[in-house]
């Protein structure tokens, strides 16, 4: 048994403000007993337009909040799930997250594979991929509980990535987000409890919350699920923590109950 934690925030496009607020929340989680910490998408900077993301990007080497979650993650002696930072590639912007192991190495790093291109209505619409270079690989991460497989926001519409990790190891998935309010209103928990049921894991989903730069509005309600899809704790709309007891033994509970994993048929 442990306990895990997940970060909700309002992030602003002030990078320095949302390091020094992100670092914040996860001493307090620390400070509840919280061995491992997720931060949500774009922890560092919530900025709207391609040239505001390019101005905020760096490489990976000179990210500042690299260094600074590094140095949280040693500091408290956690494993630290950082979010997604903006990271320099080439002519385009990887959307990356990162895994801090508590001696301040980076243990994974994640780059989103699947880019929001989306026509919401009411003039909300949004092309990742004119900014953002998708991803290619598969991510998981062991860690001292299980593997951790790695996914980001719109990645959870896609449940083939989740199976191929819980079928290559993964007991618990991180989905850190900057989810819309119009989708996160009618899909959110339903998509991730869907992946917990569908895969025997954890969920944990750190959220963005509330109004940023640019009147871009996220919905909020960071949640952290068990494999059985139960919502253990959600974060409703308010930026803050949410944190929960977490036993491994009911993933394989759940697995052998159910084992979904071990079936199926390939139709193509």
């Amino acid at each position: 048994m442990f306990k895990a934690a997940c970060v909700q925030m309002n992030a602003s496009n002030n990078m320095a403000e949302n390091i020094e607020d992100a670092s914040a929340f996860a001493r307090t989680a620390a400070m509840l007993g919280a061995e491992l910490v997720f931060f949500p998408e774009n922890v560092t900077m919530m900025t709207f337009g391609a040239d505001d993301i390019r101005a905020n990007a760096f490489v990976q080497s000179e990210h500042p909040a690299v260094a600074a979650f590094q140095a949280l993650a040693q500091d408290l002696d956690i494993w630290l799930h950082g979010g997604t930072l903006a990271i320099i590639e080439g002519d385009k912007i990887a959307n990356r997250s990162f895994v801090f192991s508590p001696d301040g190495s980076i243990s994974a790093t994640y780059d989103k594979i699947h880019m929001f291109d989306v026509d919401l209505g009411g003039g909300e619409s949004y092309r990742e991929s004119a900014t953002f270079s998708p991803g290619e690989d598969v991510v998981l991460v062991g860690l001292p509980w299980g593997g951790l497989g790695l996914s980001t926001c719109y990645d959870v519409r896609f449940p083939y990535l989740y199976r191929t990790m819980a079928q290559n190891g993964a007991q618990m998935l991180a989905v850190p987000a900057a989810f819309t309010v119009p989708t996160g209103t009618a899909h959110w928990e339903i998509l991730l409890r869907a992946r917990a049921i569908e895969n025997g894991c954890y969920v944990f989903a750190a959220a963005q919350t509330g109004t940023h730069f640019g009147d871009r509005k996220t919905y909020g309600h960071a949640l952290i699920i068990d494999p059985w899809g139960r919502v253990l704790a959600d974060g409703e709309d308010e930026p803050g923590i949410i944190i929960a007891d977490i036993d491994m033994n009911l993933v394989e509970e759940v697995r052998a109950k159910v084992p979904s994993l071990s079936h199926g048929v390939n139709l193509v």
